[in-house]
C-alpha cells in the first residue's frame, strides 16, 4: 500500500498544493475531481520519472520510490503549513457516486487482462518494452546476446537492413541500433511501457498486464469530468457509462495499447484548458501544456491534439479570455523534449511518419500553422474581424462536419486513390456505436458547436481534427475489428458526449424546463426546477437504456474472454527447460509458424539467451561454424522449431528433446467483417539439441512425417494425428519440401505415403509433382486413402546427390484447396495433400 501511495497519490497531492493565486480555485474544486487530479497527476509524474531515469540508464523501482519520497519530504519541510489547501474546500456530494461507480464498473469489467506477452505485434512489444525497463533499467537496452554474436554470423540472425535509422531487427518490435555494442531499442515510444514498468514493480507480470486497465479507468474519469465541465454531470455520466460498457472499450481495457492512455491524458488536458478558461491562473494551463507535450512520448499522432489546442489558444482571445502563458511555456518545454526523443532514441519509429508527413505536404501545413499562430491573434485584435470570426467559425465547422458526415456515410466509395477501408471508415465505425448514434452525434455537434464552441474551442477543434484525419485515412492497411482503435482517444467518447448532449437538450432537464417554461409563459420556480431536473434525468437515462442494452449485448461476447489465456504457464514451462547457460535458437519468421513470437518473452521477460534465425534456409557453412563457436560459450545449443527449417548438414546433428502442443483462445478477426467466435490458436514445437561432429554416413532413409521432423520439413502445416488410427501426418502447402539426409548412391526408389485428405469434388485433382533438387522424377494423382506412391530414381541422379554434404530437397508441388472457401469450415489453410512417411530403401 505504501508503494502505491508513493507512486499514485503523493506526487499529485503535492502538485495540487503548489503555491500560487490559483490555489483557492483548486481547493474549491469538487472533492471527487480533486481526487481524480491527485491520482492522474501522480501516475503521469511517476511514469515520466521512469522514462527520464531509463533514458539515463538508471531506473530501478526502488529508485523511483526513493525519489518520490525525497521530493515529498523536501516539500513538506519547505512548505510546512503552506501545503494545506485554503478553505473553503469543495465537498463531496451525492453526484460523486457516478465517478465512484465508474471505478467499480471498470474493476469488474476490465479484469483479468489478456495474456498478450508474446511478440509479433504491438501489444506484446509494449509489454516487453516495459518489463525490459524494469529488469535492465534502460530505455536503449544493452543486449549482451546481440553484442556477443561475432560479425561473420550476424547475418544469420539480424542482417543489416541498409537504413540509417537502425541496423536490423532483434525481434519484431525491437530494433538493433549497434550490433557491436548490443544496443537495442523498442519500436514504440516508452511512456505507456514505463507505466507497465511501474505495474511490474508493484505486482510482477500480473501488474504489468493490469496497467492498461488502470489507464482505462483513468480515461473514463477524465472523459466524465471533462464532459461534466462542458455539458453537465448528467450528460457526462450517461455518456461515460455508455463508453464504459462499449465492446471496444472493454476489449482494449484488457489488451495492451496506447490509445486508452491517450484518451486519459487528452481529456485531462482538455479539462485543464477548460479550468484555465474559467479564471486567469497558471496551474491548469501548465498542466494542459505538460500533458499535451508528454503525449509525444506516447504516440506520434499526439501532434493532432497539440495542433488543435494551439489553434484554440490562438482564437479564444476573441471572447476576452486567454489560456495563459504557462500553457505555451510548458508545451514548449515538454514538446521540445518530445521532439528530441522522437528524432534521436526513437528515430526508427519516427522515420515512417516523417516520410508520410513530407509526402503529403505536412511540413507546409506545419509552417502555415506557425505563421497562423503568430498572425491570427494580431488579426483578431481588430474588432470587425473578431465579430466575423465569432459567428463564422462555429457555423463553418457545423456545416462542414455535417456535410462530410453525410458524404462519408452514404456516398463515399472506392476509387483509384481511395481504398475500401478508407471509403468505408465511417460506416465501419458504426459497428461500434450503431448508425443512429452517429446521426445523433452529428446533430449534437451541430447544436452544441453553435451554442458552446466559444466556451471550450479546444474540445471542438480536437474532435474535428481527429474525425477529419482518421475518417479520411483510417490507416495505411485495412484493419480487422479488434485492431481498429484509432477512434478511441477522442472520436468514440466525443461521439457519445455529443449524442447524449442532443438528447438532453430535447428530453433532459434543460429540454423539459424549456418546454414547461414555454407552456407557462414564464420561468419555472426553484422547486419545480428540482422536480423537472429529477424527471429529466430519469427520462434521459430511460432513453439511453436501450442503447446501453445494445452495447452490453455486444460486450457479453467478450466479457469472460481472456485473449491468449493459459499462454503464460506454457511460456514458463518452456523457459524452465532452457538453462541459464543454454543458447536457444528459434526458427525464422518465414518458417511457416508463429513460434518466433515466443522468442521475445523468453529473452526479455524470462531472461533466456535467445536468437531468432533470419531465414528458414540459413547459410549452411556459416551455421555449422556458428554452432561450433556457440559450444565454446554455452553449455548447450538448442533449437526450437515447428514449421520446418533447413539447417542440418552431415556435420550438424540434432537430438530431439521432446515437444509440446498447446492451444490458447484467440478471438475471430476477419478483415472488413464483424467477428463471430473464439478460435483456438495453436502452438506446436519441438526442442532439439544441436551439435557438430563427424559427417554422417549414408544409410537407408525412413522418415516419419508428423513425428520429430521439424528439421526435415519446410513449408508444411503443423503436425496432426488421425482420429481413427492415431497415425501422424502433415498437410503440404502448394509447394513443400522434405529434407533427405544421407542419400545412398545405390538408391533406386523413393516412396512417399500420401492422401488427398477427402478433397471435395469442387477442388482440383490432387496431382502431386515430385522432384529431387528441382529435377522432376514423376507425378501422381493421390487418392483419399493414405497409401505409398513409388517413384524411380535415375542412377546418375542418385550418385550425384549422394555426394552432397547438405541434405537433398524432395519437392512436392500440388494444387491446393481451402476448407473455408470450399465447405464454409473455420479452417482457412490452403491444403495440398497429407504426407505420413517418406522412404528411400
Amino acid at each position: 500500500m505504501l508503494q502505491i501511495l508513493l507512486v499514485a497519490w503523493l506526487p499529485g497531492a503535492l502538485l495540487l498544493r503548489l503555491p500560487g493565486r490559483s490555489r483557492a480555485a483548486r481547493a474549491a474544486l469538487a472533492a471527487d475531481e480533486r481526487i481524480f487530479w491527485t491520482v492522474l497527476l501522480s501516475v503521469v509524474w511517476s511514469t515520466t520519472v521512469v522514462v527520464l531515469l531509463a533514458l539515463l540508464g538508471r531506473y530501478s523501482f526502488d529508485r523511483l520510490l526513493i525519489l518520490n519520497a525525497l521530493i515529498a519530504v523536501v516539500a513538506a519541510v519547505a512548505g510546512r503549513q503552506h501545503l494545506r489547501l485554503p478553505r473553503p474546500l469543495g465537498r463531496l456530494s451525492w453526484d460523486a457516486l457516478v465517478p465512484a461507480g465508474l471505478v467499480v464498473l471498470g474493476l469488474w469489467l476490465y479484469l483479468p487482462p489478456a495474456e498478450y506477452v508474446i511478440g509479433g505485434r504491438d501489444p506484446g512489444t509494449y509489454v516487453n518494452e516495459g518489463i525490459q525497463i524494469a529488469q535492465r533499467g534502460q530505455l536503449v537496452l544493452t543486449d549482451p546476446i546481440v553484442a556477443s554474436v561475432p560479425p561473420p554470423f550476424r547475418d544469420l540472425f539480424f542482417p543489416a537492413h541498409g537504413t540509417d535509422t537502425y541496423y536490423g531487427l532483434r525481434f519484431v518490435g525491437f530494433f538493433v541500433q549497434d550490433p557491436g555494442a548490443g544496443l537495442v531499442v523498442g519500436q514504440f515510444p516508452h511512456f505507456y511501457p514505463a507505466s507497465i514498468t511501474i505495474g511490474y514493480g508493484l505486482n510482477g507480470l500480473s501488474g504489468a498486464r493490469q496497467a492498461v486497465g488502470v489507464w482505462t479507468i483513468l480515461a473514463l474519469l477524465a472523459v466524465y469530468f471533462a464532459g461534466a465541465w462542458l455539458f453537465g454531470r448528467t450528460v457526462a455520466g450517461i455518456a461515460t457509462a455508455l463508453l464504459a460498457v462499449n465492446v471496444i472499450t472493454i476489449w482494449f481495457a484488457r489488451y495492451p495499447n496506447t490509445e486508452v492512455v491517450m484518451q486519459a491524458m487528452l481529456f485531462a488536458a482538455l479539462l485543464a484548458i477548460g479550468r484555465a478558461l474559467d479564471a486567469r491562473q497558471w496551474f491548469f494551463p501548465a498542466v494542459a501544456g505538460a500533458l499535451l507535450g508528454i503525449m509525444l512520448f506516447l504516440r506520434y499522432d499526439a501532434v493532432l491534439p497539440i495542433a488543435a489546442c494551439l489553434a484554440a489558444a490562438a482564437i479564444v482571445p476573441v471572447t476576452g479570455r486567454r489560456v495563459g502563458r504557462s500553457f505555451v511555456t510548458m508545451l514548449l518545454v515538454t514538446g521540445a523534449a518530445g521532439v528530441w526523443y522522437l528524432l534521436e532514441p526513437m528515430r526508427a519509429y519516427s522515420a515512417y511518419p516523417l516520410m508520410f508527413t513530407r509526402a503529403n505536404g505536412g511540413w507546409i501545413v506545419a509552417v502555415g500553422m506557425l505563421v497562423a499562430w503568430w498572425g491570427v491573434p494580431r488579426l483578431l485584435a481588430r474588432q470587425a474581424v473578431a465579430r466575423i470570426v465569432t459567428v463564422a467559425v462555429p457555423w463553418t465547422l457545423t456545416i462542414a462536419m455535417a456535410g462530410l458526415a453525410v458524404y462519408a456515410f452514404f456516398f463515399r466509395q472506392t476509387t483509384g486513390s481511395t481504398a475500401y477501408h478508407d471509403a468505408a471508415a465511417l460506416r465501419t465505425y458504426a459497428w461500434y456505436v450503431t448508425p443512429w448514434i452517429i446521426g445523433l452525434a452529428v446533430a449534437g455537434y451541430a447544436l452544441t458547436a453553435r451554442r458552446d464552441f466559444w466556451r471550450h474551442p479546444a474540445f471542438f477543434l480536437t474532435f474535428t481534427t481527429f474525425a477529419l484525419f482518421f475518417f479520411y485515412k483510417t490507416r495505411i492497411v485495412p484493419e480487422h475489428f479488434w485492431a481498429a482503435r484509432r477512434f478511441l482517444p477522442m472520436i468514440l467518447p466525443g461521439t457519445l458526449l455529443f449524442a447524449v448532449a442532443l438528447a438532453a437538450d430535447v428530453i433532459g432537464p434543460r429540454g423539459l424546463a424549456r418546454l414547461i417554461g414555454r407552456r407557462n409563459g414564464s420561468a419555472i420556480g426553484s422547486r419545480t426546477t428540482v422536480l423537472v431536473g429529477a424527471v429529466g434525468v430519469i427520462v434521459l437515462a430511460g432513453a439511453a437504456t436501450p442503447l446501453a442494452a445494445s452495447y452490453w449485448s455486444a460486450s457479453r461476447a467478450v466479457l469472460h474472454h481472456v485473449e491468449y489465456a493459459g499462454l503464460i504457464p506454457q511460456l514458463e514451462g518452456l523457459a524452465a527447460r532452457v538453462g541459464d547457460r543454454d543458447l536457444l535458437l528459434v526458427e525464422a519468421r518465414n518458417a511457416g509458424t508463429d513460434l518466433h513470437v515466443l522468442a521475445m518473452p523468453l529473452a526479455y521477460i524470462y531472461g533466456r539467451n535467445v536468437l531468432v534465425l533470419d531465414s528458414a534456409v540459413p547459410d549452411k557453412r556459416a551455421f555449422e561454424q556458428f554452432v561450433a563457436w556457440a559450444h565454446t560459450r554455452y553449455a548447450r545449443v538448442l533449437f526450437l522449431g515447428g514449421g520446418g527449417t533447413d539447417l542440418l548438414t552431415r556435420a550438424t546433428h540434432a537430438e530431439s528433446l521432446g515437444g509440446t502442443r498447446f492451444q490458447v483462445p484467440e478471438y475471430d478477426s476477419p478483415i472488413n467483417a464483424y467477428p463471430n467466435a473464439v478460435h483456438a490458436k495453436e502452438f506446436e514445437y519441438g526442442l532439439y539439441a544441436l551439435t557438430t561432429g563427424p559427417a554422417q554416413a549414408s544409410a537407408p532413409i525412413d522418415l516419419q512425417i508428423g513425428g520429430a521432423d521439424d528439421l526435415y520439413v519446410v513449408r508444411f502445416h503443423a503436425r496432426e494425428r488421425d482420429g481413427t488410427d492415431g497415425r501422424a501426418y502433415r498437410w503440404t502447402g502448394p509447394q513443400s519440401f522434405i529434407l533427405l539426409m544421407g542419400l545412398q548412391p545405390e538408391a533406386r526408389h523413393l516412396i512417399v505415403w500420401m492422401s488427398d485428405g477427402g478433397r471435395p469434388a469442387s477442388a482440383p485433382p490432387a496431382t502431386v509433382h515430385v522432384a529431387l533438387d528441382d529435377e522432376e522424377i514423376g507425378a501422381v494423382t493421390v487418392g483419399p486413402t493414405l497409401a505409398p506412391y513409388a517413384f524411380d530414381l535415375p542412377p546418375d541422379l542418385a550418385t550425384r546427390l549422394s555426394a552432397r554434404q547438405d541434405p537433398v530437397r524432395l519437392r512436392l508441388r500440388v494444387p491446393t484447396w481451402n476448407p473455408h472457401d470450399a465447405l464454409g469450415l473455420p479452417d482457412t489453410r490452403d491444403l495440398g495433400v497429407m504426407v505420413g512417411r517418406v522412404q528411400v530403401p
